[in-house]
């Protein structure tokens, strides 16, 4: 079994935005995909996702295509938003987590769907 390293996320990294999954509103995140990052959202909300959810969630996506699953009550089976909701946080998150992934070139877009590399 790989031995996976949880990475501080470094509180002076550059603090970056994006738009979420449908581009309707935007948030802002600091720390990548490798060292884990904390998602900044609304009017004073935050989450973290550490460096191991990623390399979980990595793995247990790769080279698949999936809903980004980003209903806040209900996200569909097998989706991104599923998963983040079983392992990482009850809070729907997929919108951040998968223009995040996109933008550092570990998936791609294809309209609702998104495509692990």
């Amino acid at each position: 079994m790989d031995k996976v390293i949880c990475m501080p996320i470094h509180e002076s990294s550059a603090l970056k935005t994006l738009k979420t999954w449908d581009g309707r509103s935007t948030f802002s995140f600091r720390g990548t995909v490798k060292e884990g990052n904390r998602i900044f959202y609304g009017s004073s909300q935050a989450t973290t996702v550490t460096s191991v959810d990623y390399a979980n969630l990595l793995k247990h996506f790769s080279g698949r295509i999936v809903d980004c699953g980003t209903s806040r009550t209900n996200p569909q089976l097998g989706s991104l938003g599923e998963w983040l909701q079983e392992n990482v946080t009850k809070t729907a998150i997929a919108s951040y987590v998968g223009d995040i992934l996109v933008s550092e070139g570990y998936a791609r877009k294809l309209k609702s769907k998104i495509e692990f590399l």
